[in-house]
């Protein structure tokens, strides 16, 4: 966790209700980080249904294999995060620690290892010793709590600035749910799934293959459209589970995930789902600026998400945007490498509300003081019209500074 909050953090956190169903712990196990939480325990009274999308990086992580196996059960009693070690690439080692931790789990909760889910965070290449926490699982359980949000996300930092937590309300058959999150994650984050670390828990009563659907279809537009340096995490772990409570008000359950009687929950799920997303790239390592980047008049809307991650991944672009600079021709490169439909001719380019460049050149109306104003502010608009056809979509990124360099420069030390 870095001592300097970002000045991109939210200025108030929102009241996080306790969610039927659920409590939590944390604890200091000195992983790696002296005197501060480290270690994460979410408990459900009664099993719950759980769906989860995981990174797409060839080298995942220890937990991350644990979950993958216990995820076709689609029952959930427990949760173990740690921060400070992503038992990642620590092979033999590394399972070791998973069942050690998940035995553990078990028997604190009174349920069967298919039932606990874990996942870590930190240093990858590090041997996990779990034995740190596993012992104090047990009193960690009896000492849980509901209204506990924000601590939970403080106990799953690394590098992040500020904890990350968001809250929604819907309804579903009439009888109201509520949706609560967290979230981790400033560094090696890249759209392959989520990004890092989220956890979000509902009293909704949905069954496990609806809510798996659920989730599938929101991380599309949330977690997997932002980027902060381009780099896929080996540990990118996204968990959602439905307690079930809201059945003791009537709310019958759910078992399709086309079900009508779900769409208000959809709403609500999609915008927690983007507000821990853009928490995490406003906590991008070292960043002082967000930049919304939109394409439009692209062959497709899988074209203008490549065109758009392109732009948002070039550290040319980025570096602009950290010298408050309305380069456009970056943005030109970014299109032109990014290996869809383009026509040189065709292409439009806005910083806010400035047209810089229009018909393959730049705006005959161009002013550099407007530009300037621009990218002068903390969240800048970057547009681009392809003029191509109708595709479509939007994209997250920060800037990168020299901050990015220092913190990643010492972070194993």
């Amino acid at each position: 966790m870095s001592e300097s909050i970002s000045p991109l953090a939210p200025k108030t956190y929102p009241d996080m209700p306790a969610i039927r169903g659920v409590a939590m712990s944390t604890a200091a196990a000195g992983i790696k980080y002296k005197n501060r939480t480290d270690v994460l325990l979410m408990a459900f009274d009664r099993p719950a249904a759980v769906a989860g999308v995981f990174t797409k990086s060839k080298c995942p992580s220890a937990p991350v294999d644990f979950c993958r196996a216990n995820l076709d059960g689609g029952v959930a009693r427990g949760l173990v995060v740690n921060s400070g070690n992503a038992n990642a690439f620590t092979g033999k080692k590394g399972k070791q620690s998973t069942e050690l931790t998940a035995k553990s789990a078990a028997q604190a909760l009174q349920c069967a290892e298919s039932e606990i889910f874990l996942a870590s965070t930190g240093v990858i290449g590090e041997p996990l010793d779990a034995t740190k926490f596993a012992g104090v699982l047990g009193d960690m359980a009896s000492g849980a709590k509901g209204d506990f949000w924000l601590e939970a996300a403080k106990a799953i930092m690394t590098t992040d600035t500020y904890p990350k937590v968001s809250t929604q309300s819907a309804s579903i058959g009439g009888v109201p749910v509520t949706i609560n999150g967290i979230a981790k994650g400033a560094g090696m984050i890249a759209p392959d799934m989520a990004t890092m670390l989220s956890f979000v828990v509902t009293d909704a009563n949905i069954a496990a293959e609806a809510l798996q659907v659920l989730l599938s279809e929101a991380v599309g537009s949330t977690f997997n459209a932002i980027t902060v340096d381009s780099d896929t995490s080996t540990s990118d772990t996204l968990m959602l589970f439905a307690t079930g409570a809201a059945s003791d008000d009537g709310q019958a359950l759910v078992e399709t995930a086309d079900d009508p009687a779900l769409s208000s929950f959809k709403t609500a799920l999609g915008l927690l789902l983007k507000d821990l997303a853009l928490q995490v790239v406003r906590d991008g390592e070292g960043a002082r600026k967000m930049l919304e980047i939109t394409v439009t008049g692209a062959e497709s809307d899988l074209a203008a998400k490549t065109i758009a991650l392109s732009i948002a991944n070039s550290p040319l672009v980025k570096t602009a945007v950290a010298g408050e600079d309305a380069n456009w021709g970056r943005v030109v490169m970014a299109v032109g490498k990014a290996g869809e439909l383009a026509d040189r001719d065709k292409l439009a380019i806005w910083f806010g509300d400035v047209r810089v460049a229009v018909d393959g050149e730049r705006d005959p109306d161009y002013s550099e003081a407007a530009a300037s104003a621009v990218m002068k502010q903390e969240d800048i608009p970057l547009k681009v019209d392809l003029g191509l056809g109708d595709g479509r979509a939007i994209v997250w990124t920060c800037d990168l500074t020299k901050e990015y360099v220092a913190i990643n420069g010492d972070y194993r030390s």
